[in-house]
């Protein structure tokens, strides 16, 4: 990466931050953090899943002193994203607030690890699969950008419009 070139901002928020966001901010920053700034934050902020911190710690990740941020925390701080990817059901990505300049709003629906049921162990399968997922959304992402792809699905919040880019 050139050392003049500024990290592309890029925010991942899901309803609380205490899962999606956290693994999906940790492995863009993991896998190209040369290039990318990531950052995450929720719209309710709550405490970290533990079985979030428990699937990233498997694959070398611990995210486990990371602090759930408000989304308008991060608003209010002026704060520059080019890309505000939500991890969380578009009815919940439309309470986001827009953010200013030239951000693109991005969709990507991953199941809540927190609404997963049965025994500790399935709700830790379910986890690491939704972690797998995530893992494999920004491997993409990360080829597609630095290919000049842009993002084939944007989402533009506070309306009820899904429009192909």
């Amino acid at each position: 990466m050139d050392a003049n070139k500024p990290k592309t901002g890029v925010l991942f928020v899901c309803v609380h931050n205490t899962a999606r966001s956290q693994m999906a901010e940790a492995f863009l920053n993991a896998l190209a953090g040369d290039r990318f700034r990531a950052e995450s934050a929720g719209l309710e902020p709550g405490t970290l899943n533990p079985l979030a911190v428990e699937a990233m710690k498997e694959v070398g990740i611990d995210i486990s002193r990371n602090l759930p941020r408000s989304v308008f925390e991060v608003y209010r701080s002026g704060a520059l994203f080019k890309y505000v990817i939500a991890v969380c059901d578009a009815e919940a990505a439309q309470r986001c607030p827009v953010f200013p300049g030239l951000a693109r709003t991005l969709l990507w629906s991953f199941a809540d690890p927190a609404s997963f049921t049965g025994t500790e162990e399935e709700r830790l399968a379910k986890t690491r699969r939704v972690r797998d997922a995530i893992k494999a959304k920004v491997e993409s992402f990360i080829e597609d950008e630095d290919k000049g792809v842009l993002p084939t699905l944007d989402v533009f919040l506070k309306t009820d419009k899904i429009k192909q880019a």
